[in-house]
């Protein structure tokens, strides 16, 4: 089964520092192997810091570049507009990696969207012996998690897999804040 558009968050077993505490949604998973970006990873360099070392038309964009992962690799955008998506990753999320259409997003304010140097990458069947080994912990992705605070979204989301292990089933806005409680 693809775990393509699911979340994983590495658990203490994983040792790997690189993703210590962190979100990962992954944008492909086949037999082939398995490629992500760490949602909670901004760096301390802007897009117009980048737009500038890659000698693209300057640009004045504040929003930071994040860390997808130990993997380097071409930019990536993940973003809500459909006209500039290259392959729809959730509904209403899409990826690209284009200059021709990379370019016009940050140059707008219209559609919401994260750029990430670098990628986390598995090769086949990688990943799913890291999961086996009780490495990641995974569920369902949503674009609010991609656009959420790079500060809480690795509370929330493990908070929302603990819900689903304890109260599976449950609407986590309906489950209580203390389920021990119960």
């Amino acid at each position: 089964m693809s775990l393509a558009g699911h979340l994983l968050v590495a658990s203490r077993q994983l040792r790997d520092p690189n993703f210590r505490r962190t979100v990962v949604l992954l944008l492909e998973h086949n037999d082939d192997g398995a490629l992500g970006v760490v949602l909670n990873r901004p760096t301390n360099r802007t897009i117009e810091d980048v737009w500038e070392a890659v000698e693209f038309e300057p640009c004045d964009n504040q929003q930071p570049l994040n860390l997808g992962g130990p993997v380097p690799g071409p930019l990536i955008a993940l973003h809500t507009s459909k006209q500039l998506g290259e392959k729809r990753i959730l509904p209403g999320l899409y990826l690209s990696m284009q200059k021709e259409n990379v370019d016009p997003l940050v140059r707008q304010s219209q559609h919401r969207f994260r750029l990430y140097s670098g990628n986390s990458g598995w090769g086949g069947g990688q990943l799913e012996s890291e999961l086996g080994q009780g490495g990641w912990l995974t569920i369902a992705g949503g674009v609010e998690d991609v656009f959420g605070d790079f500060q809480t979204v690795w509370a929330q989301v493990t908070k929302r897999i603990a819900l689903d292990i304890m109260l599976p089933g449950l609407d986590p806005d309906e489950a209580p804040e203390d389920p021990t409680l119960n």
